[in-house]
C-alpha cells in the first residue's frame, strides 16, 4: 500500500490544479476514488449531476491514453470545463488506463498553463503505476481501507 500512497503524493504534487483519480471502474462506479479539486467546485459538479455531461468522462470511456483539455472542447455541450475553468482548473490532461480487464479514467488540472508532453508522460506513468498498484486489491484488510481513506480525506480537504 505504501507504493499506492507514494503515487498518489506525486500525482498530487504534480496537479496544482487538483485532480480527481477513479480506479476499476465498473459501470459507472470506480473501486477508489480520489479528488483534489476545489471544494465548491465539486460540490457544484455533483449538485449539479456532471459526471456524464463530462468530456474527461465521456472520452475516458471511449479512449486509451492521453489528451489534454483543449482537444476535447467539441465534447464539452455543457460547459463542464468552462465552468471548471472558473475554480483554477483552466489547462489539464485526461488520462484513461485499460489493464487487466480494468479501466481507471483520471484527469489532472493546472491553473496557469497547458502541460508539457513530458509532464503528460510522467503522469501517464505514474498513472498506470497506481492502476496497476491497486488491481490486485479486490479484498482490502481493514488497515488498507483505512489508509485509503486517511488518503481519500487528506486530498479532499487538504
Amino acid at each position: 500500500m505504501t507504493q499506492a500512497n507514494e503515487l498518489l503524493k506525486r500525482l498530487h504534487e504534480k496537479s496544482p490544479g487538483g485532480f480527481a483519480i477513479g480506479l476499476h471502474i465498473q459501470f459507472t462506479t470506480p473501486r477508489y476514488f480520489f479528488q483534489s479539486y476545489d471544494r465548491e467546485w465539486f460540490e457544484i459538479y455533483s449538485g449539479r449531476g456532471l459526471l456524464l455531461h463530462d468530456p474527461i468522462v465521456r472520452w475516458g470511456f471511449s479512449g486509451e491514453g492521453t489528451v489534454r483539455w483543449s482537444a476535447l472542447a467539441e465534447m464539452d455541450d455543457m460547459g463542464v470545463l468552462t465552468q471548471a475553468a472558473d475554480y483554477g482548473m483552466r489547462y489539464g490532461v485526461a488520462i484513461s488506463v485499460v489493464r487487466g480487464n480494468s479501466r481507471s479514467i483520471a484527469g489532472f488540472a493546472r491553473p496557469d498553463r497547458e502541460m508539457t508532453d513530458i509532464e503528460i508522460a510522467t503522469l501517464h506513468r505514474d498513472f498506470r503505476a497506481l492502476h496497476d498498484e491497486t488491481l490486485g486489491m479486490l479484498v482490502l484488510s481493514p488497515d488498507i481501507h483505512e489508509t485509503l481513506r486517511q488518503m481519500s480525506i487528506y486530498l479532499t480537504h487538504g
